[in-house]
């Protein structure tokens, strides 16, 4: 990327019969958007034209079937398919999932290959998108296989950062994946995160239990007193500001993550539903510990508000805000790190 232009912004169109078409329609009808970025839809034009008419917008863009094309000071559309797609807002349709998966398949691809900076992923339904081609749960997932590196989900807002230490699996299997390299590899990946994507030297990490109370000392599980404590201490030893495992069902209530820069959740809900009832509607879901850089709102498909103009587009802008923001600060930290004796020298 040459410095006088602008970060490239490719965006996956999600489910098309879910919201992400408004949201994207809504966020780039703001032109403060094109002077922030240049963006990339992988989508179709037949699909944009669609879309405007439907919400009547006064939503401009350039349609381009090459990458090259691209062009900054414009929404650009780069057709993955040609034909007319039928949209059924609010239905759930496995054909519709075929078209947001090879919107997927073709920004990954871009990103890949350095044709965009970042990735911007509009919502999914992960149903809709099961195939022989495609047998992931989520983007998380499928992002994991195809980038270098090891994901971690990481819900993030300017307030509270919240990592997973599992994310799509069972809850009767939780315990079972949580070994001692399981949380190292996890904790390492926050603290490289906190330093090089949010420009936090000294990073300090909670990490939660695994059963309630952190296992009462064995009485509601040993996990936490077998797995958790003598790992999290080697990990203190090493160096890291890494603390816990604290007993969730009282670290948000009693504001306790403002102390910390990230806290890592055992599992899905442990950390999602503090997330989403503190931030719904500003959070981000940050797909951390990967070579490139991805992120998405907060949110799911909302079918049951799709097509009907009322689909809250702030998540889905706070998306693209923090993957410009991380970008930067990646190529800053990259920068600093590169010759420690110059660095050294100032």
């Amino acid at each position: 990327m040459h410095k006088e232009e602008k970060i490239i912004v490719g965006i996956s169109v999600g489910d098309l019969n879910g919201i992400g078409g408004e949201l994207i329609v809504k966020t780039f009808s703001d032109n403060r958007f094109l002077e922030l970025c240049t963006p990339v839809i992988f989508a179709s034009a037949k699909y944009f034209s669609f879309l405007k008419n439907h919400f009547q917008s006064e939503l401009r863009f350039q349609s381009i079937s090459n990458l090259k094309a691209v062009a900054h000071g414009k929404l650009n559309v780069f057709n993955v398919w040609k034909e007319q797609v039928n949209i059924e807002f609010g239905e759930e349709d496995p054909e519709i999932g075929k078209y947001a998966i090879r919107s997927l398949k073709s920004a990954t691809k871009a990103l890949k290959e350095g044709q965009i900076d970042i990735l911007v992923t509009a919502p999914i339904h992960k149903h809709n998108v099961q195939s022989d081609d495609f047998k992931f749960p989520g983007h998380t997932d499928y992002l994991n296989q195809e980038l270098e590196g090891e994901s971690l989900m990481f819900m993030v807002t300017d307030e509270l950062r919240v990592g997973l230490l599992t994310d799509h699996i069972p809850v009767k299997d939780i315990a079972d994946h949580i070994t001692p390299e399981l949380v190292r590899s996890k904790v390492e990946c926050i603290h490289n995160s906190l330093k090089q994507d949010f420009g936090i030297r000294k990073p300090k990490i909670a990490v939660l239990g695994i059963n309630p109370h952190t296992g009462d000392n064995g009485v509601i599980g040993k996990e936490d007193d077998e797995v958790l404590r003598p790992t999290l201490k080697e990990i203190r030893d090493d160096g890291k500001l890494v603390f816990g495992p604290y007993s969730a069902d009282s670290f948000f209530g009693t504001n306790a993550y403002k102390k910390f820069d990230a806290v890592l959740a055992c599992y899905h809900d442990q950390g999602l539903i503090p997330f989403k009832t503190l931030s719904f509607g500003k959070g981000v879901n940050f797909t951390a510990g990967l070579e490139k850089i991805r992120t998405s709102p907060d949110h799911g498909t909302a079918f049951e508000i799709a097509g009907k103009g009322e689909a809250n587009s702030n998540s889905f802008k706070e998306a693209i805000f923090t993957a410009i923001q991380i970008f930067r600060n990646r190529t800053l930290y990259k920068e600093l790190t590169k010759n420690p004796l110059k660095k050294r020298a100032h």
